[in-house]
């Protein structure tokens, strides 16, 4: 039995390939920031599975994976639970509402570059040692606009900025471990319109329907 650790996997892309992992009859650790996140993602998850009871499969814990103590708590926890980690996926991610860079905040900025950047550094050294040591394991970048840095959309600087810093950091990363036990690789899976965009808190409605505007050039490309 495969045991999956997704984190930023209450809502969106992460629960769905939660899910997905445990109709396959894998084991899976999701993880979010807030602890009623989390314990709302693993009532979902138990009722939405296809192959019965997955109490014994299914775990999760909070965890913020800008703090590096946290990432490797939710590791020490995941290996405790189940043994080992086969397949760790750094999922958690930000984006900010469709503005000219200039307007937005510092703390945004920071927010941002530390969830999607940061966050997945901090994922895969932790995964990376822990499979070091376990012989052998899976990591997964989640990459998304900006990945392939060959076209950019405005109001989008800061998002796609991070997002074509987690490709090379990616690919670098496929360099290091080319010759060890560990397979490093990505995700790209084009554009999902999940609940973080479509929840988002807008300004106005006219930026609100400027954002679906957009949505929908993207996904159509």
């Amino acid at each position: 039995m495969k045991v999956i650790v997704i984190t930023g996997s209450t809502r969106g892309i992460g629960y769905g390939l939660a899910g997905s992992f445990l109709d396959l009859g894998c084991a899976v650790v999701i993880s979010g920031r807030r602890q009623e996140a989390v314990d709302k993602a693993l009532g979902g998850l138990s009722k939405k599975a296809s192959q019965g009871p997955v109490e014994a499969r299914l775990s999760g814990y909070p965890c913020d994976v800008t703090v590096f103590e946290q990432v490797q708590a939710l590791w020490d926890q995941a290996k405790a639970k189940f043994g080992r980690v086969d397949i760790w996926i750094n999922n958690a991610g930000s984006s900010n509402s469709l503005n000219n860079f200039w307007d937005l905040s510092p703390e945004l900025i920071r927010s941002v570059v530390e969830t999607n950047l940061v966050g997945a550094m901090y994922g895969s050294q932790v995964a990376l040692r822990g499979m070091l040591a376990q012989g052998e394991g899976a990591i997964y970048n989640m990459e998304g606009l900006g990945s392939d840095s060959r076209r950019s959309v405005r109001g989008l600087a800061l998002y796609g900025s991070t997002k074509a810093g987690l490709s090379y950091f990616n690919n670098a990363l496929v360099d290091e471990t080319r010759d060890g036990p560990v397979l490093v690789g990505s995700i790209r899976p084009g554009m999902v319109l999940t609940d973080m965009l479509l929840d988002r808190e807008y300004r106005s409605e006219e930026e609100r329907a400027r954002a679906m505007k957009v949505f929908n050039i993207i996904a159509d490309r």
